[in-house]
């Protein structure tokens, strides 16, 4: 392994070919941009699986294998993936509706969209709480539907979408601001009914937008910690999820546990990543 002494003169011999000389203002920039990328990005993944490998693989699979390790992985996945799917759907309509209408109270609603960027998760979910609790302001209509949420598996899906929304809506709203109307215009006088047009004129431009949101808005939801720790029971088998087993493992000072899952939630999350880029770059040469 690299002593990390070396990596600063590697980084300059790098951009300078091997030679020693003084650098340009361009090289300047992409050395401390690749510094920067380095230590802040690179290196504490790059030791998070150096410390991973080093376990024998016996050890791996039985800790990636517990039962309760294996629950907290798929409900968290899965409990991201459908607040994934609710995001996809409803963030474009918030997104087309902030953008193509006029309407009372449309900046308050357009600064809402940001308060999961600015408030801690603590705050949000303590938040979810009070409004969804038993004594909260929706209980008649928690009782009528007679259903649960604090301290329940729907809490947590609450949870992911609510840090995870601004994702989507904040990705596709640009595309659609900058979005000519000509082509609509076109397809209406051609005689092509809204539904049409949305879907074969407007909608391909915004599939990788959409595509880069819910996948910023996965990831999110994948990490989300503070709000969840609140509002979810946290009981294994029922709705544990990922992060908040990793901080029970560190409070049990079983470091090797939690540097195991830790790795294994990277592998996966750098996997699901890297098939959704696949498939944005498959959308723009086929289109």
């Amino acid at each position: 392994m690299i002593p990390l002494f070396f990596i600063p003169p590697f980084i300059i011999l790098f951009i300078t070919k091997g030679k020693f000389r003084f650098l340009t203002k361009f090289e300047l920039v992409l050395a401390c941009a690749l510094h920067y990328g380095t230590f802040i990005l690179a290196l504490p993944i790059f030791f998070l699986l150096y410390k991973t490998k080093q376990q024998p693989w016996n050890i791996l699979l039985q800790t990636a294998l517990e039962p309760v390790v294996l629950s907290a992985y798929g409900f968290t996945f899965l409990t991201a993936l459908l607040a994934t799917i609710i995001n996809a759907i409803f963030g474009l309509i918030l997104a087309w509706v902030l953008v193509r209408y006029e309407f009372p109270g449309k900046k308050l609603l357009d600064a809402t969209v940001d308060l999961p960027f600015a408030l801690p998760t603590s705050v949000g979910g303590l938040t979810l709480m009070t409004v969804f609790n038993d004594k909260g302001w929706i209980k008649p209509i928690c009782s009528w539907l007679n259903i649960k949420i604090v301290f329940n598996p729907i809490g947590v899906l609450l949870a992911m979408i609510f840090v995870s929304l601004p994702f989507v809506v904040r990705t596709i709203q640009p595309v659609l601001q900058n979005m000519e109307e000509d082509l609509e215009e076109a397809a209406w006088c051609l005689g092509a009914s809204p539904w049409t047009t949305f879907w074969h004129i407007l909608f391909p431009p915004l599939t990788p937008s959409l595509l880069t949101g819910t996948a910023l808005g996965f990831s999110r939801a994948l990490g989300e910690y503070g709000s969840i720790v609140l509002i979810a029971s946290n009981i294994p088998m029922k709705d544990l999820v990922i992060s908040v087993l990793l901080f029970q493992k560190l409070e049990q000072y079983d470091y090797k546990s939690a540097t195991i899952i830790a790795s294994f939630v990277l592998i996966i999350s750098f996997t699901a990543l890297f098939f959704i880029n696949k498939i944005q770059l498959w959308k723009k040469n086929f289109s």
